[in-house]
């Protein structure tokens, strides 16, 4: 396996552990980088670095980011969130994995891209439930910068520190495994 190779999962998992935090910030990133040729994507991905869908999707994360200020439509959009983020996980995933076949490509995208975003919007949706709960949703826009914080920190370090997001993800997953084995006992 060479070191490309190696960057380009590192990146997508990156990414797709972002998609689980905010699901447009990613693709967004992604979509830049590509049009700024900082960063190779599948060439049936390469339709990402055009115009247009820089456009479409510059204009999606800003309001999905704005939209999770707003109570009540918060709790709605993690309802919607959790497939969401596992479609822009696997695809995120999906594009940047280059020279692969595409049984490995859509394999790790599904799995690794997929799963990563599933399980941290999972592990988001329920801080932002007990967040409403516990203050009436006054804490939502606190845990709604945190979240869009580390989305975009994920993702430029995705796209410039491959192997520094991995470990990142490494360590939300560790974190929030601790977190959840403290608060269950």
């Amino acid at each position: 396996m060479s070191i490309e190779t190696i960057m380009s999962i590192c990146l997508g998992i990156g990414l797709a552990a972002s998609a689980g935090f905010r699901v447009f910030v990613p693709l967004f990133t992604l979509s830049l980088a590509s049009h700024l040729n900082w960063i190779p994507v599948n060439d049936s991905w390469s339709w990402l670095g055009e115009t247009p869908a820089l456009i479409a999707l510059g204009i999606a994360m800003i309001f999905e980011v704005l939209a999770y200020y707003i109570p009540f439509i918060d709790n709605i959009l993690d309802m919607i969130a959790i497939p969401l983020a596992a479609i822009a996980g696997t695809a995120v995933m999906a594009s940047t994995l280059v020279d692969l076949s595409p049984l490995i490509t859509w394999g790790l995208a599904i799995i690794a891209g997929g799963g990563t975003a599933a399980a941290i919007n999972s592990a988001t949706a329920a801080t932002r439930l007990t967040s409403t709960a516990t203050t009436g949703g006054l804490g939502n826009p606190i845990v709604s910068t945190v979240e869009t914080g580390t989305a975009t920190v994920m993702s430029f370090a995705s796209i410039f520190i491959p192997i520094l997001a991995f470990v990142l993800v490494l360590f939300i997953f560790f974190v929030g495994i601790k977190l959840f084995k403290k608060i269950t006992t």
